[in-house]
């Protein structure tokens, strides 16, 4: 899932219509509710409820589920983008509502939410404030729904074949401060606020990637200037590298574990993602018309070190959610 911002290019159209934006964001809510109430069995559920009281009870925990996880990872969205679109219009940047992305046959129920910029921003400070708004926006709420939801869910031992979530120092941190030491062989089962708050985090780590125009490019770029562009092209081609070191890794693991079938292959594409998210950027900013894994000019390049301390504390937030695994089946 990727929640980058549009690219603010001169072509970049406006916000569109009111209804698309309203519609797509209530077609997020039931996505990412139909996800979190647990997709097609909930569904099945609320068929039977009607001749089962067992199947209605079990149907409302599914329903509470999805709502809880729905009100989370959508605030944390809306947060995040809302925190470009008020920095870009303070800065008199012309900027769309957010346009969400429904996915309900995704993990996540959603593919995140864009907002469309037009013309480019002019200055170092007021591209530094709209790039860093919406993952300091996100992550001010991911981490309490995250910290809520890590109380609010058990520790037990780790299903076979169980989807483990990618571990981060922040993450790490906040399990051992939150749930404390986890014995071997035992994880936490996410409650769905807490599962809602971790995609928070990863959302943050894949739009904090100094590549191109996502936020981190924009961030970068505030920053470092003209030196943007290599280290755009060497993160692009690092995340190649990282998906090829993680699928080597796991395959000698399986190997090694003596796995075959769809748990030999269930370890061995776990660095697949990496690879799909390169693939994904090549082509999003690799178009003929684009600027490609440039960033387009500011016409000042002074910035202030209040702006500056955004920046630094943009990369730190970086390191620490950084996933090198996000997502992982169980040994």
């Amino acid at each position: 899932m990727s929640d980058a911002q549009a690219a603010n290019s001169p072509t970049t159209r406006g916000s569109g219509s009111l209804f698309i934006h309203i519609f797509l964001f209530v077609m997020t809510l039931f996505s990412t509710w139909f996800v979190g109430a647990g997709g097609l069995s909930a569904a099945q559920l609320g068929v039977l409820a009607f001749l089962d009281s067992e199947a209605a009870r079990l149907f409302a925990e599914a329903a509470k589920n999805g709502l809880l996880y729905m009100g989370s990872i959508m605030s944390i969205l809306l947060c995040h983008e809302m925190g470009h679109y008020i920095m870009a219009r303070r800065n008199r940047v012309q900027a769309s509502l957010p346009y969400f992305i429904p996915m309900p046959f995704l993990l996540f129920g959603t593919f995140g939410a864009v907002i469309v910029m037009k013309g480019r921003i002019r200055s170092r400070d007021a591209l530094m404030e709209v790039g860093a708004a919406g993952p300091l926006a996100g992550m001010a709420v991911a981490l309490p729904v995250l910290i809520i939801g890590l109380s609010l869910s058990p520790v037990t031992p780790i299903p076979e074949d169980a989807l483990i979530e990618g571990q981060s120092i922040i993450y790490m941190l906040l399990k051992r401060i939150v749930v404390g030491p986890i014995p071997d062989g035992m994880d936490v089962m996410l409650h769905p606020m807490a599962w809602a708050g971790w995609i928070g985090l990863l959302v943050t780590m894949l739009n904090l990637l100094p590549i191109g125009q996502l936020d981190g490019g924009h961030v970068f770029y505030a920053l470092f200037g003209k030196a943007h562009e290599k280290v755009s092209r060497l993160f692009l081609v690092g995340l190649f590298g990282l998906g090829l070191a993680v699928m080597a890794y796991s395959t000698a693991t399986a190997m090694q574990q003596g796995l075959s079938g769809e748990a030999f292959w269930g370890h061995v594409l776990t660095g697949m993602n990496w690879v799909v998210l390169g693939l994904m950027l090549t082509i999003v900013f690799g178009r003929k018309k684009g600027r490609g894994l440039s960033h387009p000019p500011t016409d000042n390049d002074t910035l202030s070190p209040g702006r500056r301390a955004l920046g630094i504390a943009c990369l730190i937030l970086f390191v620490l959610c950084f996933m090198p695994v996000p997502i992982r089946t169980a040994v």
